[in-house]
């Protein structure tokens, strides 16, 4: 426990301006993030008697080791850079609203030379027309499925759609009237756009207008006696009805509104945001977050707003926000938002109204959500709590074991050895903290010198960290890790238990492998497939859980957890050696430079057989990189001809081969996280 005293500013060195404050621990890491309007008055009030400090205040100033400061000119800078950190560095005191699930959206991609319409989780993409969030992905679909009638915009595929397009043949939906089939050419891009805008119109609420032209229609083809048009047209309103049903009616002036509410105790807070648009509920969402630092209502507010407009732009940002309380500085986040969506945004509490009695029904959503929240941590809590125990007296261990690492070995008889290593904090996957290896000292199938080796590659990186730290003893505290940013480092964190897939032989191996690095505090225990059997170091018998432990399914779970991660990237890094080719082995060349090398060539047969100064034609290759390039080709192994299955014949390769593909479409990147070399 730090003394406050020992890292307080001297007086008068803290400015009396605007400006976000960090403080950081020991270890240089970031823990809390905040914002004031003059910074003197508030960094002064967390180095007062520690007795008069909140107790969650207390708790953060005793683990901070130092404070800092970035001085802004106006709050709108300051409660945007506070955004911006926290988002950043993750700070372990700061309120943090986490979603427990990843809402989905109706989506229409405008970026698309023919829009799409789908479901869409994740993060928002540019150029694409966002309606929702939905509670569920079966509400839009069938909302969709209700508006294709009206509006047959597309909702294939990519791939479907160039299926279709290069057979000249439309799919199911554009044969029975569902999609205006622009693959075949049945209607211009310019039209089919026009669908799409006239969708994303009804959506944002504009659906008067549309239903009395719709019906004006109708009634000319009624008069005209063209009463199959006049039907069909008939149909299509009773179809946007049954749509607009599926959205209650809330206020009858088509207003656009955020309404967001809060439900707390001591400990928690739930937050649940109803989406209005037209006057109907188009989304709702919510979240609950640990109240890990001394804030109010207005407070928890200010940071739910932070997150749930942080990303957003335009139109994704109200007219209104409608709140239980306003902000401590309300004009400074009226005006940040007014710049995140481009227009004068009113942020207030209802008083009276529809929009007050609305507010009622958001809070006692966020009231059964923090009730149901609690229930079901309550008893996740208490499973969780005895599966640690139970591990702690089977494996004789000090305390519970609360990060638990779990290495697995994957290849195909013998190639493309990699590993994994999954972390489980308190009973819970941290997926952010998983890694993945790839075997260096040796080749082919041997899992305990593979065992040997991770457990060993790990653990080297942690005492390094150490080092950088000056927490071990010998080490020093260099230059970089005075100049660390406070962001959590990869490999920094020891485990009270290592679990490895296997028996006897692979626990051995891990316990040699931190016998070998002077770790002596680190447990070790295998969990051998057969019969689920634990198995320690320097033990003849293993020990034997019983099948309805909550310990055992822990380890089960962790054990499982690990095999899928190492057999996912064996795969991947598999089906990338299979696709491979001799311009994947030069170095230095990208993505772009092969696209540019197989446009130039036309194929790979011909770019085999170029010169160097052929090659050195090619925009951004230069001598010495085509030099490269031929002494590749030269050296790879010839690739075996392509034979006509159907006729036996050998086909001549003028076209651009399989390996051009996936160098255009892999080009070497990966998406997981691998420990760096």
């Amino acid at each position: 426990m730090a003394d406050p005293s020992s890292y307080r500013p001297k007086p008068g060195q803290i400015p009396d301006s605007p400006g976000v404050y960090k403080f950081r621990d020991e270890h240089r890491r970031v823990i809390y993030v905040g914002k004031a309007k003059s910074l003197r008055p508030r960094l002064s009030s967390y180095f007062q008697d520690l007795a008069n400090l909140h107790p969650r205040t207390r708790t953060m100033v005793t683990t901070a080791a130092s404070v800092e400061w970035t001085v802004v000119s106006t709050e709108v800078e300051a409660l945007q850079l506070e955004y911006s950190w926290i988002k950043e560095f993750d700070p372990r005191f700061n309120v943090k609203y986490r979603d427990d699930k990843s809402y989905p959206s109706l989506a229409v991609t405008m970026n698309e030379e023919f829009p799409r319409v789908q479901v869409m989780r994740g993060p928002k993409k540019k150029g694409v027309r966002y309606f929702g969030p939905y509670g569920h992905a079966w509400a839009i679909r069938e909302t969709v499925d209700l508006m294709l009638r009206v509006f047959p915009v597309r909702t294939c595929s990519a791939g479907v759609f160039k299926n279709a397009e290069r057979s000249g043949r439309p799919c199911l939906l554009g044969y029975i009237g569902k999609c205006a089939a622009p693959c075949v050419g049945r209607v211009t891009p310019e039209e089919h756009r026009e669908l799409a805008e006239d969708f994303c119109d009804f959506m944002a609420g504009r659906t008067g207008t549309y239903l009395k032209r719709i019906e004006q229609q109708m009634m000319i083809a009624a008069e005209d006696m063209e009463y199959e048009r006049a039907a069909r047209l008939r149909d299509d309103i009773e179809a946007l009805k049954r749509a607009l049903e599926k959205n209650a009616i809330v206020f009858n002036d088509a207003t656009d509104a955020d309404l967001i509410a809060l439900a707390e105790d001591e400990l928690e807070a739930a937050v649940q945001i109803f989406h209005v648009r037209g006057g109907r509920v188009r989304g709702q969402r919510g979240w609950v977050t640990d109240k890990v630092e001394n804030v109010d209502t207005a407070g928890l507010v200010e940071h739910a707003l932070q997150q749930l407009y942080g990303e957003e732009s335009g139109d994704a940002v109200p007219k209104e926000v409608l709140v239980p309380a306003l902000p401590e500085d309300a004009a400074a986040v009226n005006q940040w938002l007014t710049v995140r969506r481009g227009a004068n945004v009113s942020l207030r509490i209802p008083q009276r109204g529809d929009k007050k009695d609305l507010m009622a029904t958001v809070q006692r959503n966020a009231q059964q959500a923090l009730i149901l929240h609690k229930t079901k941590r309550a008893s996740d809590l208490t499973t969780r709590s005895r599966a640690l125990e139970e591990i702690a007296e089977a494996l004789g261990l000090d305390g519970a074991p609360l990060r638990i690492e779990c290495f697995d070995i994957s290849h195909l008889q013998g190639d493309d050895v990699v590993a994994s290593m999954v972390v489980f904090e308190d009973g819970l996957a941290r997926k952010s903290e998983y890694r993945r290896f790839e075997i260096k000292s040796f080749e082919g199938q041997d899992d305990v010198r593979s065992m040997h080796e991770v457990i060993g590659r790990r653990f080297r990186r942690y005492l390094q960290a150490k080092e950088k730290t000056g927490e071990w003893v010998g080490g020093e505290v260099e230059q970089e890790a005075q100049e660390d940013e406070g962001r959590p480092k990869r490999f920094a964190y020891p485990p009270q238990l290592v679990v490895v897939d296997g028996g006897q032989p692979q626990v051995a191996a891990a316990r040699r492998a931190l016998e070998e690095l002077g770790i002596d505090d680190v447990a070790v225990c295998g969990l051998a497939k057969r019969l689920e059997e634990v198995w320690l170091p320097d033990e003849d018998d293993p020990v034997v859980l019983p099948r309805s432990s909550e310990g055992l399914y822990l380890l089960q779970r962790v054990r499982d957890e690990a095999h899928r991660f190492a057999l996912t990237y064996q795969r991947n890094k598999r089906a990338k050696r299979f696709r491979s080719g001799p311009l994947d082995e030069v170095p230095g060349l990208g993505e772009t430079r092969r696209q540019a090398l197989l446009k130039h060539f036309g194929s790979v047969k011909r770019l085999r057989s170029a010169t160097i100064d052929q090659i050195c034609e090619v925009p951004g290759i230069g001598r010495k990189t085509a030099e490269t390039i031929a002494v590749a080709f030269a050296n790879a192994a010839p690739a075996a001809p392509a034979v006509n299955t159907a006729t036996g014949e050998i086909i001549e390769d003028d076209e651009p081969a399989a390996p051009a593909a996936a160098w255009s479409q892999n080009g070497g990147s990966t998406d997981e996280r691998t420990e760096p070399t």
